[in-house]
């Protein structure tokens, strides 16, 4: 289990004061929370994983 309060969470500077997801690399994982619930459980992701969903997000996949 990754240790999360040693994580150095960042958001997106598009949220401003708003509620976001947050994210932090631990070791060799990508860990994404809900920063309105940050005891909450992480989600916990892969280098490849990560750069994937990275990648769709260029391309556009995630558009309404």
């Amino acid at each position: 289990m990754v240790e999360m309060n040693v994580a150095a969470w960042r958001k997106s500077s598009r949220c401003g004061t708003s509620n976001c997801v947050e994210v932090a690399k631990v070791d060799d994982q990508y860990l994404i929370r809900d920063s309105k619930n940050p005891e909450a459980p992480a989600l916990a992701f892969t280098p490849a994983e990560w750069d994937a969903f990275v990648e769709g997000v260029a391309a556009g996949e995630f558009r309404f």
